[in-house]
């Protein structure tokens, strides 16, 4: 075996470049100067004698070679980090830094009770989160920048284990009006397509609410724009449309202030699902399943809606 090797430390400045796409970004995410990283990449560089990285004064641009190396590296940066998750968890669970991301449509709504729920249970538990879109947060997790995801499904995420925590039901919210009151549900055929409101592309609550309502004209007719579901919320309160909202936005008290009435989606599929991912063989497989156990009680969904009244409210 050659006595001359990469180190872990040369190998995460070489990932951090190929992330960031410039010398001085890559340097602070190694906290480290530019100087010393640009130093350790020319050691790697002479140690195998191959150019990674062609450098000019704009342009920082990976020869082949040094994508393909940056991918390894990325991988064997994860195994190494997975050796002191295997010390961790063979030791006391849920102790010490676990990195979590969370979409947006679920941070703002759940964290609340999760993080009071996990001080109490785990106290020596420090938990990093990062509020990422779903595609963003999966690619974190094969990346290794983060250990677990809090999603919704469905949503395809790579290889991954999963557990499912509970459904999270989709309500249909509109502004309040001076008739008769609404009926318990709405059914997704009244809704005017025209006037549906959902956020714009990357936020899979889009996808969910379209899937939801099974009307292929409501993606080519509907409004995506919205860049939140609090701005969402602001549009339909100012009598711009109507929206799709999760129930555990309701239950967060989304609508307090507001003149917007909110009734559960009657449909075959009106719920997500919400879950916890992390990757396939981790060592922290237990300490995850404890994680989504107490997950699954930080927050109680409603109790399923009342059937279907006899009037139907009609959003066209």
């Amino acid at each position: 075996m050659t006595s001359f090797l990469p180190t872990l430390k040369q190998l995460q400045y070489l990932v951090a470049l190929r992330d960031h796409g410039h010398f001085g970004r890559a340097a602070d995410a190694c906290f480290v100067t530019q100087s010393t990283l640009s130093a350790g990449l020319r050691e790697l560089e002479s140690l195998i004698g191959i150019v990674l990285v062609e450098r000019t004064r704009r342009v920082v641009r990976f020869t082949p070679l040094g994508l393909r190396m940056a991918e390894k590296a990325q991988r064997v940066l994860r195994e190494a980090e997975e050796l002191t998750d295997m010390a961790r968890s063979a030791g006391k669970p849920l102790s010490g830094e676990l990195r979590m991301s969370v979409i947006p449509t679920i941070a703002p709504f759940l964290l609340p009770r999760m993080l009071r729920r996990l001080r109490a249970e785990w106290p020596e538990l420090k938990l990093y989160l990062r509020e990422e879109t779903s595609g963003i947060a999966c690619d974190a997790l094969h990346r290794g920048h983060v250990d677990c995801v809090l999603l919704a499904l469905p949503y395809h995420c790579g290889e991954v284990e999963v557990a499912e925590l509970f459904d999270d039901r989709l309500w249909v919210a509109f502004p309040a009006s001076k008739g008769p009151p609404p009926p318990a549900t709405v059914s997704a055929d009244s809704i005017d397509e025209t006037q549906l409101l959902l956020l714009e592309d990357g936020h899979c609550l889009k996808d969910h609410a379209l899937a939801a309502c099974n009307r292929p004209e409501l993606r080519a007719e509907a409004t995506m724009l919205g860049t939140s579901v609090h701005t969402l919320v602001q549009m339909v309160d100012n009598g711009l449309g109507v929206t799709l909202l999760p129930e555990m936005a309701i239950d967060a008290g989304i609508l307090d202030n507001t003149d917007v009435v909110a009734r559960p989606l009657d449909a075959d599929h009106p719920a997500r699902r919400v879950a916890l991912a992390w990757r396939k063989g981790s060592p922290r497989d237990r300490e995850f399943a404890l994680l989504a156990e107490a997950l699954r009680g930080a927050y109680q969904p409603r109790s399923p809606a009342a059937p279907l009244a006899d009037t139907d409210i009609s959003l066209k």
